[in-house]
């Protein structure tokens, strides 16, 4: 209906009283109900179908994160907000350790302590004392005696203390429910809410308001030169005609006020939310036990961008002016939609009320979520683009002014953003639009205060941001070489550099951070991927305002990021829910419409009265006029304002012949049903379709259903098995070597100490984790016996840690480079047709995880004894032996705090890793441009080319690996760990000619120390190899004369004292020189 719905058309004569005061109302009422009722229901829905997995396998926690998520609110649960914030947690990143408080977004946990201990106990409670049902995992408490307690409790709340002894003296009573059960249900009660506040996205954008210069209805493109004539002078009168022909002119004609509650906004409101309820691209991050941050962050984000496109619609409030018209320089298309000079209207008082709200919603998404930068950059991007499509307005300014401010300052609250939002290059985007906002808004104002011409608006403008622009390159030219602005991180610079890959293994390992394929859209979004991009062109070429805008930019943003990462398909849910319920409800809006011949609003109901008009103020007191001047100067004000309402359009024509109106009315019903049935097959096969895609997301990977040779099926929690061995047979000081991946799960079921787990905050010490599992079974534990007591890994095929441990290898060799020289993915470590690479086979991962299973493979039983194995072998657990005592006491005695009798504690690496440490290098990702290190162009280089082409880097290793190997002889492949005195002497008494033995000779006569050192240090072996002749790297460092090689031979063990078959040593040579 669009501008259309605008048009002054007196629907008064049109319809009778009876219509008027009887058949309106009573269809607004039955709209209202329906509305209501399916509100009701679709929330419902929501709610349960996210509870296939508690109804299936119970009130657990699912997957990796949410298991941390639950540790870290029972924390908080336990001790309160002031040692929650100053939490060191030693039972991860061992030796160094985690300040979880400082680095946790915690608004998930707050808000699950806080519904835990304050909110269901009393909510339950009333409903309990008012014989409603309640939950039958609720425990009853004397309400009296929970008072008492919480006021002895040193995190006990006053408030609390008071609510519970108040409802002990009514005789309710205190009914808890447990955490776990609390953060198990959270994800499906957050998923219901962000189905409301779609919806009510959708219910914003749909409505046609009809006055404002930003509320009414348009194409995207109505303030674009030429562009923007020709609509208003062609398309638009063309397509009112078609309205009035069909006979939606009184629907048309109908202008509105404040209201949302119209035919067409309403059914999208619900359209939207059945598809928000049961979408899978929703689901997948809101299923019952997937206790995540999206699971709360989309509620939270929807709110924000809710809450953003109300204040954009201020009040109606007629800006006039008693200016002559040819005296205007200004044009009342600005006077419309800007204040007078530096007044504030109530439309912009408004908008600044909303706005606050907005960045009172970006608060709560902040601490729910780090995908908080998606949502400040999109309504950034908003409200910049509107400025540049001529939209810009108070109402803008105000809104997004009050947004960023309130937003900001708070956002700056959370610990783990601080100072981020000033610094981070990932958001000082909007801040350049906050800035930029604040100067156009100026010489807006200017504009209207003084009468100013475009071309005088315009010298203004560039003075203005001159000015702006100067300061910022100053400001950017004293901070830029202090490194004060942070850099992107891999994960977001992943999403705009051209290849799938981001350049940093860990990051590539994560299956989630993978591009989307265009089936994932039909499976996450099912037919609503068909249906939002028709809602998108109907949004864009006629139903464009400034609040409804905001969906072609979020639609454009989701689409082209989740294209980029598959795990971003969950920001598609809301946007394409709106779109496509827009759709739905437009057509059904017209439909219902052309059946009846007139609008529904449903706020009729409650008012009926007439919007009051703002006073008309003067542009400048200069510009007094007679009284007879000022009246013909408000009449015309008047009437060009009347003609901008209806944008020169007259209203449709009225059709003169009842009988007409009537086969029109018969046709929109016949129109209606047949679109009705033709939709019902549709909407089950969406249902069904979403069932079943919700059961399959249901699944928990920590136990599942699976079956026996006999078909019976069974019950497989070979995990948790596992991790409650550890907690129930290991010291409580136990720390458990295993991928990161399971970290998370050790430390909140077992109760355990692990080395790194899914916060992935240090590369570097991931990359050791790596090493120690991929390099040969004695140097890993070598590492290993100073880090470890236990090493789990994952057993059971599939992705199991053998499957990963390409991966693993991938990311140690990002750091010690020495593991695949000249080959950054790895490709030596490989299982290429299902049969492990030598690298692999010799590997300390592979060799426990086959031992006994796979023919030839067993542990060394003097490194390594075999403690658990799970019931149906997914799961095996070693034993370290020969643990480093002196390591494990020198970790626990020396952290170092960042002051005195601070909580600031990090540990360190003990003496004994010292040596492996050596041979590390930072990895250096594309995005640390502050990082005062050397570069890493070629690596990252190379890592691009063997990732594009994975079967000739493959082929390219298995050359070089086959070229070592006849290198070394009977060697065995080269590490980098220090050599026993078993086996130098071993070394010393193998004397033959070998491609090794040419190859060190070769760097020695030839003085290239750099590779020289390079090899020794990457491979201490090729210091103690002998030629047939008995001599080696020492004979021949002395007799070319280079001490710095003899220097670093002595230092690795070599000894100047051996002798040849001649009986001359080394030194022999020096003197003979």
């Amino acid at each position: 209906m669009g501008d259309a719905a605008a048009a002054a058309a007196p629907s008064a004569g049109k319809s009778s009283s009876l219509v008027d005061t009887v058949v309106r109302p009573l269809l607004c009422l039955l709209l209202a109900w329906l509305t209501f009722t399916q509100c009701r229901t679709l929330l419902a829905e929501a709610y349960n179908i996210r509870l296939h997995a508690i109804n299936n396998f119970g009130y657990i926690i699912h997957e990796f994160d949410p298991y941390f998520n639950y540790r870290a609110a029972t924390y908080l649960y336990d001790n309160g907000w002031a040692k929650f914030a100053t939490w060191f947690d030693y039972k991860v990143w061992y030796p160094l350790g985690r300040p979880v408080g400082t680095t946790i977004y915690p608004g998930m946990q707050v808000t699950a302590v806080w519904l835990a201990k304050s909110w269901l106990p009393v909510w339950f409670g009333i409903k309990d004392w008012l014989g409603m049902a309640i939950p039958e995992r609720v425990e009853a408490k004397d309400a009296l005696e929970v008072s008492r307690q919480i006021a002895a409790s040193p995190i006990g709340s006053r408030a609390m203390s008071a609510v519970a002894s108040l409802m002990g003296s009514a005789g309710m009573k205190w009914q808890e429910m447990s955490l776990n059960d609390v953060c198990c249900l959270l994800p499906a009660w957050f998923g219901a809410l962000a189905t409301l506040t779609t919806g009510l996205m959708a219910l914003e954008c749909s409505a046609d308001f009809g006055y404002g210069g930003g509320s009414r209805f348009g194409t995207a493109l109505d303030q674009v030169p030429v562009i923007g004539y020709l609509i208003k002078t062609i398309l638009r009168p063309t397509r009112n005609s078609l309205v009035g022909t069909l006979g939606l002119e009184d629907a048309a004609g109908r202008p509105h006020t404040t209201s949302s509650l119209q035919t067409a906004s309403l059914f999208s409101f619900v359209a939207t939310m059945f598809f928000m309820s049961i979408v899978p691209a929703h689901i997948m991050r809101s299923v019952g036990g997937g206790f995540d941050n999206e699971s709360v962050a989309m509620f939270a984000m929807t709110l924000v961008f809710f809450s953003w496109t109300r204040s954009l619609r201020g009040i109606p409030e007629k800006r006039g002016v008693t200016i002559a018209e040819k005296d205007d320089k200004v044009g009342m298309h600005i006077r419309e939609k800007q204040d007078l000079g530096f007044e504030l209207s109530k439309e912009t008082k408004a908008a600044a009320f909303f706005g606050a709200l907005t960045g009172l919603a970006y608060f709560n998404m902040v601490a729910a979520w780090g995908g908080y930068v998606f949502v400040i950059n999109l309504v950034g991007v908003h409200a910049g683009t509107l400025v540049l499509l001529g939209r810009h307005s108070s109402k803008l300014h105000a809104a997004y002014s009050a947004f960023y401010l309130v937003g900001t300052a708070l956002a700056t609250r959370v610990p783990v953003v601080g100072l981020t939002p000033l610094r981070s290059l990932e958001q000082l985007g909007p801040l350049l639009v906050f800035v930029g906002l604040q100067f156009v808004e100026f010489c807006e104002r200017v504009r209207t205060r003084d009468n100013l011409s475009r071309g005088q608006v315009w010298k203004l403008r560039v003075k203005c941001f001159g000015l702006v622009g100067v300061a910022l390159v100053g400001i950017a030219a004293v901070l830029w070489p202090t490194g004060f602005f942070g850099p992107i991180s891999a994960r977001v610079r992943g999403l705009f550099v051209k290849h799938v890959k981001t350049g940093n293994p860990l990051v590539d390992s994560v299956a989630e951070h993978q591009p989307a394929q265009q089936g994932a859209y039909d499976q996450y979004l099912q037919i609503v991927a068909k249906l939002s991009p028709l809602g998108f062109a109907m949004v864009a070429a006629g139903y464009s305002n400034d609040a409804s805008s905001f969906l072609l930019v979020y639609g454009m943003a989701a689409y082209f990021f989740s294209h980029k990462m598959v795990r971003l398909i969950l920001l598609t849910a809301p946007i394409a829910s709106v779109l496509g319920g827009m759709l739905v409800g437009r057509v059904a809006g017209f439909c219902v419409e052309g059946v009846c011949g007139f609008s529904l609003d449903v706020w009729e109901l409650f008012d009926n009265g007439e919007e009051e008009v703002a006073e008309e103020k003067p542009v400048a007191e200069k510009a007094k006029k007679s009284n007879g001047a000022k009246k013909d100067a408000k009449k015309k004000a008047a009437k060009s304002a009347e003609n901008s309402e209806t944008d020169t359009e007259a209203s449709a024509p009225e059709l003169p012949n009842l009988v007409f109106q009537l086969a029109v009315r018969v046709a929109w019903l016949v129109l209606s049903y047949y679109l009705y049935s033709g939709a019902q097959p549709h909407i089950r096969d969406f249902q069904e379709a979403c069932q079943m895609m919700a059961t399959q997301m249901s699944h928990p990977t920590i136990l599942f259903h699976g079956q026996r040779n006999d078909g019976s099926k069974i019950l497989v929690d070979d995990y948790r098995e596992a991790y409650w061995w550890l907690r129930d047979n290991t010291p409580e000081d136990s720390r458990i070597m295993a991928w990161w991946d399971y970290g998370y799960q050790i430390t909140a079921i077992a109760n355990r100490t692990t080395i790194a787990d899914g916060n992935t905050w240090n590369h570097e010490h991931i990359a050791l984790l790596g090493r120690a599992l991929t390099s040969p079974l004695k140097d890993g534990h070598r590492i290993a016996r100073h880090l470890a007591d236990y090493v789990l890994l994952w057993t059971g095929g599939g992705g199991d840690d053998l499957a990963k441990s390409p991966h693993l290898a991938r990311i140690a060799n990002s750091v010690y480079r020495h593991m695949c020289p000249g080959d950054p993915t790895c490709s030596r470590f490989s299982i290429p047709g299902g049969q492990p690479s030598p690298m692999m086979r010799e590997s300390l991962l592979f060799r426990l995880h086959s031992n006994g299973i796979v023919p030839g493979v067993e542990v060394d039983k003097n490194r390594f004894k075999e403690v658990y194995k799970s019931q149906h072998g997914n799961v095996r657990i070693y034993r370290v032996l020969s643990v480093s005592k002196e390591s494990k006491e020198w970790v626990l005695n020396n952290r170092q705090c960042d002051a005195p009798g601070s909580w600031y504690c990090p540990g360190q690496y003990p003496p004994g890793l010292q040596k492996v440490l050596q041979s590390k290098k930072d990895f250096k990702q594309l995005e640390d441009f502050n990082a005062q290190t050397e570069a890493d162009d070629e690596y990252q280089k190379k890592y691009m080319e063997h990732l594009s082409d994975p079967e000739k880097a493959r082929r390219r290793a298995q050359i070089r690996e086959k070229k070592e190997r006849e290198a070394m002889g009977d060697y065995g492949m080269p590490s980098s760990e220090p050599l026993t005195a078993e086996e130098i002497r071993d070394l010393n008494q193998r004397w033959e000619d070998s491609d090794a033995t040419s190859a060190v000779y070769g760097l020695i006569s030839h003085g290239d120390f750099d590779a020289f050192k390079d090899l020794v240090e990457n491979a201490p072996m090729y210091a103690h190899v002998r030629s047939k002749d008995g001599r080696g790297p020492m004979w021949w460092a002395h007799e070319h004369n280079r001490p710095r090689m003899v220097k670093l031979l002595k230092s690795v063990g070599v000894s100047e004292r051996l002798r040849d078959k001649d009986g001359i040593t080394p030194l022999d040579l020096s003197d003979e020189l």
